[in-house]
């Protein structure tokens, strides 16, 4: 779900390749029936056009207070000739992102990476996850653990995240679609319910935190359907060991262009939820003073299960984490921890300062 950084890759690989031979990039299409094979998809796929590893969770240290965090490492293929023997040719180009909500502060704090792959200080492994920016990196230990590491410019990151539990394939046994044409679509797993220890240093204090976390891993080769502006989209730790997967992607008139959803039991029972069976409905608003851009903050995914409609309320821990990325190029867009009754997670909603484009 994540086109906001994507969006903002594809501009700068063009950008960079405007100056070398250019050619129609022939993009692999998602297509069903296409099996998950583990490690290896925990690694890159450098012929599809973009994909991420998208981390968010909540974080406590020794006085129990919250801290909401981010991290995300995105590769992609800018439509650069791959016959061009340039070693500064961006045939890939990796971006990454942390960002810390801090409720004490009541407010969030990021910081980004963007390179060019190749010279030694960017690229992302094939065979499991490996990705190296610079100073920040992620990488897939042996003992399954996802250790990543974000020195960032007013704080740091140091978190190792452990799988509880498996992977849990969204859509189709992974083929999730996006929008009304069948192109429209990513190879999409999430593995919920990370137990995260490490640590956070903010303040110029060092922070040994716990917490649970969710991993998003996506890659495609199309983007969003033209009508569409933004989307709203939800990952829940329940506390029960369940987890919740849900989105709408919003037309202009501000209907869904599209929705889907995961909801895997707390016994591992999955429920693919089709694009009737998902309603997003906002409660309550909040104005940005920064922007301008109204949010929903408080809303419910409201999802029909075989035994009935399941209401999950999201409530922000607290508004004011919206990411401001115009001075860096980036869009606007609001991207926090929230809870709900019986669980913690995430909530995006983008489109609402500007409609997405390219």
């Amino acid at each position: 779900m994540r086109w906001v950084v994507t969006l903002v890759l594809l501009a700068l690989g063009a950008a960079w390749g405007a100056a070398l031979a250019e050619r129609n990039v022939d993009y692999p299409t998602v297509v069903r029936g296409v099996e998950f094979r583990f490690p290896r998809d925990h690694g890159a796929h450098p012929a599809y056009r973009t994909e991420w590893w998208y981390f968010t969770g909540w974080l406590e240290g020794a006085d129990g207070k919250p801290l909401g965090f981010q991290i995300t490492f995105f590769r992609s293929r800018p439509s650069t000739d791959p016959a061009n023997p340039s070693a500064f040719a961006p045939k890939q180009v990796v971006f990454a992102h942390a960002a810390l909500s801090d409720p004490i502060k009541r407010k969030l704090i990021h910081d980004q990476r963007t390179a060019r792959a190749g010279f030694g200080i960017a690229g992302a492994a094939e065979a499991d996850a490996n990705v190296v920016l610079l100073d920040w990196n992620l990488v897939r230990t042996a003992d399954g653990v996802f250790r990543a590491r974000t020195p960032a410019r007013d704080f740091s990151l140091d978190l190792a995240l452990a799988p509880t539990q498996p992977v849990m394939a969204n859509g189709d046994r992974g083929y999730s679609r996006k929008g009304p044409r069948p192109e429209q679509a990513s190879y999409y797993y999430s593995v919920p319910q990370l137990a995260v220890s490490g640590t956070v240093i903010k303040d110029g204090r060092r922070i040994a935190v716990t917490g649970r976390a969710w991993l998003d891993r996506e890659w495609s080769s199309t983007l969003l359907d033209p009508v569409a502006v933004g989307w709203d989209w939800a990952g829940l730790n329940l506390d029960d060991g369940g987890a919740l997967m849900a989105f709408q992607i919003r037309g202009r008139d501000g209907r869904a262009v599209h929705a889907g959803g995961t909801l895997r039991r707390a016994d591992g029972n999955k429920i693919i939820l089709a694009p009737e069976d998902v309603r997003f409905v906002p409660r309550r608003r909040w104005r940005s003073p920064q922007t301008g851009a109204v949010y929903p903050v408080e809303a419910d995914f409201i999802v029909r299960l075989p035994e009935g409609v399941r209401r999950f309320p999201l409530k922000p821990l607290f508004d004011a984490q919206e990411l401001d990325g115009r001075a860096s190029g980036m869009p606007v867009y609001w991207e926090g921890a929230v809870s709900t009754p019986g669980g913690r997670g995430y909530l995006e909603l983008t489109g609402y300062a500007d409609a997405l484009r390219l």
